[in-house]
């Protein structure tokens, strides 16, 4: 029997033990309803289409049809099911892949079942939910490749030290090398702008100088450091 007013689920994932643990996990959670089980991407659209659920849970890798193809469908042909990305990667080319692809949502697996929960009524209700083991990625991904933070739509992020998306834009670009010019270019805003959001991130971080921003960025996971 449904739950009225629950969330309804679908879960995709290629490997059976986790794909049960998961499943029997949704099934203790107030609000969700898990409506069926996947075991790839080809699998998963089937079922969204059979059971227009509101979130599909989707793992990423998996055979025949991985995860991030399965997504950029799912938002072409059935556009109100959300996706949550559920993996067990966190890198640049999974997070922004996922999300470009139609993914609202991005979660480890090592989320808690609270978290997940969270997640899940977020995303239902139309906003993003992003784990926080990512979110600095997607910031320093986004202004590394001189793209808005806010390319990801509804994304909330949560930087460290009250700094604002653009001031963490500034900050990754300085990790990166550039130059005070070099940065107004890449962000189409002048010099005097990128002075004054450095001015802004270095009161809130307590930073002195440009070598302990790049440390700061690294540590902080709003910059990634060259391997």
């Amino acid at each position: 029997m449904s739950d009225v007013g629950a969330v309804r689920v679908v879960l995709a994932d290629d490997q059976r033990l986790v794909r049960e643990s998961l499943a029997t996990l949704l099934g203790l959670l107030d609000g969700i309803e898990l409506l069926a089980t996947a075991s790839d991407g080809e699998e998963a659209l089937a079922l969204a289409a059979e059971h227009s659920p509101d979130v599909v849970l989707m793992d990423l890798r998996m055979p025949r049809m991985d995860g991030i193809e399965a997504t950029r469908r799912l938002r072409d042909g059935q556009p109100d099911v959300r996706v949550i990305a559920l993996t067990t990667y966190a890198d640049d080319e999974s997070v922004l892949g996922a999300l470009r692809a139609g993914a609202r949502g991005y979660l480890t697996k090592d989320a808690s079942s609270q978290d997940i929960r969270a997640a899940i009524l977020t995303v239902a209700a139309g906003d993003a939910a992003l784990d926080p083991a990512v979110q600095c990625h997607v910031v320093a991904a986004l202004a590394g490749n001189g793209a808005p933070v806010d390319a990801v739509p509804g994304a909330r992020l949560e930087l460290p030290d009250d700094l604002t998306p653009r001031e963490a834009e500034v900050l990754a670009l300085i990790a990166e090398g550039l130059t005070n010019a070099e940065i107004a270019e890449r962000l189409v805003v002048s010099p005097t702008t990128v002075k004054s959001h450095i001015n802004h991130l270095f009161a809130k971080a307590g930073l002195r100088d440009r070598t302990q921003a790049v440390n700061y960025a690294y540590r902080t996971g709003i910059a990634i450091p060259p391997r």
